[in-house]
């Protein structure tokens, strides 16, 4: 049999790009090397609660094109992020703004916050930020610093804040308004029924197989690939896995950070943290958040899901999450980039194939440019 397209993971990118391949005529076949679909973004539903094994995921956007094209596939509820943190026995709210300040400070107005966070800022006389946590200083400050930034960060990235470069951080958003809604975005949201039935709808009359790893399944024959046992002919081949997996790893391996997921069903508690996200602050707690799952759809089960989540180093055979975007790896993608260019009939999408952390709806508005181009024969 012979398909337009192979499409090498059936997440998001790959998913909408194979729908709208379909939707122009196009034959596709999706594997993953996985036993399910939908990627990172896989609910599964656990007493009757959409828990997001792979950490909390909130579809935010500020382009209508993409929140109409999601409505398209599932309806969304208006569910919106507010996280919080704890730092030892205090609680605050995210992202910093005046609820945080007047816990934290004991204050009332914008004008007193600003005050604090400027006369920190001037105290410490930092003009040339050399590492992250002079970034972070200049930005905000000691206390938001010392209680809310530092810890989290040096777990997630599994280093002193001084070791890490001062590019990490670009900002760090401060408001000085009574608003916990932790994105900016005009459209915020969680689908109805999880983001597994969202993906489903994708991949309706489309071919899927998983469990299926492409080193394992496919070679390539000339300038196109076939099935090892010679059944399938692709004309073109998406790859959204890792590329310098792709490229066995001839330059050197990409760096992430990765994650461990600790998910506990506890029986007979309906309310374990009352919000969907708390994150821990303190680099002596061993996971960053806690994530209760049912609080993204409102749910008012008896009883309630939660999972701790773990970063740590990603070696080989671990999960790859978050790129570790530095001076580095950003000039060893450069050249896994070349390779990738000088590929004919290979195409390589997503967050792995492109080396780059993307929302959700910047991950579809690039399938659909990628499909676009396709549909015109122009090269992405």
């Amino acid at each position: 049999m012979r398909y337009d397209y192979l499409v090498v993971g059936a997440g998001l990118f790959g998913a909408v790009f194979a729908s709208e391949m379909k939707n122009v005529g196009k034959k596709c076949l999706v594997i993953d090397k996985r036993n399910h679909i939908a990627g990172n973004i896989y609910t599964e539903q656990v007493k009757g609660i959409h828990v997001h094994q792979y950490g909390a995921h909130i579809f935010h956007t500020s382009d209508r094109k993409i929140w109409q094209y999601v409505n398209n596939l599932a309806e969304f509820n208006n569910y919106v992020n507010s996280p919080v943190a704890v730092y030892k026995d205090e609680l605050y709210n995210l992202p910093f703004n005046m609820n945080t300040f007047a816990k934290m400070w004991n204050i009332k107005t914008p004008k007193e916050a600003a005050q604090r966070i400027q006369s920190q800022i001037a105290d410490l006389n930092i003009a040339n930020p050399a590492n992250l946590e002079e970034q972070a200083l200049s930005l905000v400050g000691t206390d938001i610093y010392e209680k809310l930034v530092k810890g989290y960060t040096e777990k997630q990235w599994g280093r002193d804040c001084r070791e890490l470069p001062a590019f990490i951080i670009k900002r760090l958003p401060v408001r000085f308004t009574f608003d916990n809604n932790y994105f900016n975005d005009a459209y915020q949201g969680i689908p109805k029924g999880g983001y597994t039935a969202m993906v489903e709808k994708l991949l309706e009359g489309i071919d899927v197989k998983l469990e299926t790893d492409f080193a394992e399944y496919a070679r390539k024959e000339n300038d196109t690939y076939v099935t090892k046992d010679g059944q399938h002919l692709f004309d073109k081949v998406l790859y959204t896995g890792m590329i310098d997996a792709f490229f066995d790893y001839c330059e050197g391996a990409l760096e992430y950070r990765s994650l461990n997921f600790e998910t506990e069903l506890l029986e007979g508690e309906e309310n374990y943290q009352g919000n969907a996200v708390v994150n821990y602050t303190e680099r002596e707690v061993p996971f960053t958040r806690i994530i209760e799952h049912k609080h993204f759809e409102f749910g008012s089960q008896p009883d309630t899901v939660i999972t701790r989540e773990y970063p740590k180093e990603w070696k080989r055979g671990d999960e790859p999450y978050y790129p570790v975007n530095d001076e580095k790896n950003a000039a060893l993608y450069k050249k896994y980039e070349a390779f990738a260019h000088a590929e004919k009939n290979v195409l390589f999408g997503g967050r792995l194939g492109q080396y780059k952390y993307y929302d959700m709806d910047k991950v579809i508005a690039a399938a659909l440019e990628m499909a676009e181009s396709e549909k015109c024969g122009k090269k992405f």
